[in-house]
């Protein structure tokens, strides 16, 4: 028994939340806000944890604290473990959706905004209009570090059959989706030889290098000839409706699109599965009852939109 728990004796636990602030602000002087501390004060705790742990554990570049490698290891776990607590520690308070004014941090791309919250906004409105939202773009998918961190409440995002599921991450069904083409009002017929032929805008919301789509046209060893790529979808389709360029696209953000710039609609001229649109979120989230919640009100929003559930 006198050897349980040694690394944690010989560690002052208040220092757990100074590390978990500096590594998610990337500064000393927004963590000592978040804290409450003086500037200095959070210096001299830094300093203690970093002595303890033998690491320098964050290293100045510019204005911004940069994590070491240790850091990055560590943090993850530590955040978990300030979440747990938290949640057991502090008393459970009732969740009032119609007086509550609850902030929701979520994590979306263009699309799941576009398919989500106008209709969640317009059932909100009158359920709970005191709650508040501040939604989020990521640079990968699916936000798992910013679940686990507890940087975010709920992901909004879309996934593929058969993509692995991560054993921290709860993951909500909302609907099926599948791409279509979107071209000029000239446009006339679309085959595969004119698809591949074609420059292509490419939505990257992730910044990833390619679309979803290049992928299976790789495993059929073709390939289109990528001409713009963009993480927004806002200026995508008036590129399209004035240029020579194709776009594919969700058909649901394609039908409404439709209506407010010159294009024509094709289906896609080779294979791909369909994708369901998901809400992730973290097993031991520190806002249990309002998310769970949430993500009920997401659910019956999208199905009083008529969005096809998935199969």
């Amino acid at each position: 028994m006198n050897f349980m728990h040694h690394a944690l004796r010989r560690l002052d636990l208040n220092l757990l939340p100074v590390f978990d602030a500096v590594f998610r602000h990337r500064s000393v002087r927004l963590a000592a806000i978040e804290l409450s501390m003086s500037t200095s004060a959070l210096s001299h705790a830094l300093t203690r944890l970093r002595e303890c742990l033998q690491d320098p554990l964050f290293y100045r570049d510019g204005h911004k604290m940069c994590p070491s490698v240790y850091a990055c290891q560590l943090a993850p776990a530590i955040a978990e473990a300030l979440i747990a607590l938290n949640q057991h520690l502090s008393p459970v308070q009732p969740f009032d959706p119609s007086t509550s004014d609850d902030s929701f941090r979520i994590a979306v791309t263009d699309y799941t905004a576009f398919c989500v919250f106008p209709g969640l906004m317009n059932k909100l409105q009158s359920v709970a209009p005191h709650l508040n939202f501040e939604l989020r773009y990521l640079p990968h998918n699916p936000a798992l570090t910013e679940l686990l961190a507890g940087e975010i409440d709920l992901a909004l995002s879309f996934s593929e059959p058969e993509e692995p599921v991560h054993p921290d991450l709860e993951e909500m069904d909302l609907f099926s989706d599948e791409f279509v083409v979107i071209g000029n009002k000239n446009r006339t017929s679309l085959t595969l030889e004119e698809y591949l032929s074609c420059g292509h805008l490419v939505v990257t919301p992730w910044n990833e290098k390619q679309g979803l789509l290049d992928t299976h046209l790789a495993r059929a060893g073709l390939k289109r000839r990528i001409t713009i790529k963009t993480p927004s979808m806002l200026s995508a389709p008036f590129i399209i409706a004035e240029s020579e360029l194709l776009m594919a696209i969700p058909s649901f953000v394609a039908g409404k699109i439709a209506r407010a710039t010159e294009v024509t609609t094709f289906k896609l001229p080779f294979s791909a599965p369909s994708f369901t649109v998901k809400i992730y979120s973290h097993k031991r989230s520190g806002k249990r009852l309002p998310t769970d919640w949430l993500k009920a009100q997401i659910g019956e929003s999208v199905s009083e939109k008529g969005f096809c559930p998935p199969s």
